[in-house]
């Protein structure tokens, strides 16, 4: 089985169900007339692949307030694989910018956490390190939001508009767009295209400062001052920049409800698998 060894946490009969599911997993994957291995996944190449997309998908963390935010991530994945996407999962092999107790909003002093190891519990064990993500071997990389994205992707949660990129996402994400694939950023992700990708347009939901539906919307003014053309959109829009294949929706930048979160991501994951595949 792929990621950690769940068997080991099993009793002895349940073992056995586990270890001749992966033999029968074994003998599939040896059978493949032709596959490659991405990390700890081996695809396999037939005819319904070439009209799916392979997506690189970019964790922060685990948690809203210090990592992903779990609804968007999970959101991103379940859309993707009801989409027939092949996915990916990479994170940075780095210290998270800080630990925050979710249950009242409050730094954890002195305790330290790997943004790697907390993306693990999203990828089910099942996630490589950003060093090792290749815009070759994929078609479109996407990106969810949490406060993780604008603390351990970029310093935006300190630093707003004089915010920096962390230096592997920065170049990961100029890669994807000097090969011309597609770029879907949530929430808050998209002030990471704001800074590396001049002129991109973008959005981050609405503009009206003080606003209760929109409780970060002053984000939309710093990815102007970065540069950025911000298009005003409701929860469930999507903004397009065809021209950098840059895809962004608003997600918990509004503050909405779970299932018009999942909404806003699925209007992007559409995008993004529309644009990923054409021409395929």
């Amino acid at each position: 089985a792929a990621g950690i060894g769940f068997e080991q946490y099993a009793q002895p009969q349940v073992r056995q169900v586990f270890a001749a599911a992966a033999r029968t997993l074994s003998q599939q994957q040896s059978s493949s007339s032709s596959s490659v291995l991405l990390g700890r996944r081996s695809f396999s190449k037939t005819s319904a692949d070439t009209m799916s997309a392979r997506v690189a998908l970019l964790l922060a963390g685990s948690g809203v307030y210090d990592g992903t935010e779990l609804t968007e991530g999970v959101s991103c994945l379940v859309h993707l694989s009801r989409s027939g996407a092949d996915v990916k999962m990479f994170a940075p092999d780095k210290p998270q910018m800080h630990v925050i107790n979710h249950t009242n909003g409050e730094e954890m002093k002195g305790e330290e956490r790997n943004v790697l190891v907390e993306s693990a519990r999203i990828a089910r064990g099942d996630v490589t390190s950003l060093d090792e993500c290749r815009a070759d071997d994929f078609d479109a990389i996407v990106v969810p939001g949490g406060f993780g994205a604008a603390k351990n992707l970029c310093d935006y949660a300190v630093k707003g508009a004089d915010m920096t990129v962390d230096p592997l996402v920065e170049k990961t994400i100029q890669d994807f767009s000097a090969k011309n694939k597609v770029i879907g950023l949530s929430c808050i992700a998209p002030v990471i295209a704001a800074r590396v990708l001049p002129g991109v347009k973008l959005t981050v939901g609405g503009e009206e400062e003080g606003s209760e539906q929109w409780p970060y919307a002053g984000t939309a003014g710093a990815c102007v001052a970065m540069g950025a053309t911000h298009e005003a959109k409701d929860y469930d829009g999507v903004c397009v920049d065809e021209e950098m294949k840059v895809v962004t929706a608003p997600a918990y930048m509004y503050a909405g409800k779970p299932h018009e979160i999942d909404d806003s991501l699925k209007a992007m994951i559409d995008t993004v698998m529309k644009l990923a595949t054409e021409g395929k």
